[in-house]
């Protein structure tokens, strides 16, 4: 019953507010760019807000694909596929450090857990 009453109280609530139709560029290689277009809840274009661009991409790795996605700071798709690049380039950056920083993370948990408890001391 606790599970029905979760999903009960779950809202599906729409924020007309914050609508947008997407479009997908890609070149069918390296690059996909979704452009986010604002629009009214009738479906007409909200031209008080800006598009937004994302790039996707992925790289393949021992463990399959990983995916990789980083907000383009554009105005124009001509932009986003500029600044594509080097938006990629910092997103595989941050996502390494996170990498690693969870990797030494999870070194010094096993090593506080391996530790020997010697009795009296």
């Amino acid at each position: 019953m606790a599970m029905e009453d979760e999903v009960k109280n779950i809202k599906f609530t729409v924020d007309k507010a914050n609508l947008f139709r997407e479009e997908s560029i890609t070149d069918m290689k390296v690059a996909s760019i979704r452009r986010l277009i604002p629009v009214k809840a009738d479906g007409s274009v909200d031209t008080s807000r800006k598009e937004v661009f994302i790039g996707h991409t992925q790289l393949m790795s021992p463990d399959g694909p990983l995916p990789i996605q980083a907000y383009l700071n554009a105005s124009s798709i001509q932009e986003a596929m500029e600044v594509f690049p080097e938006a990629m380039k910092k997103a595989l950056g941050e996502m390494i450090n996170e990498m690693q920083q969870m990797q030494r993370q999870q070194q010094q948990q096993k090593a506080d857990e391996s530790r020997i408890i010697m009795p009296g001391r």
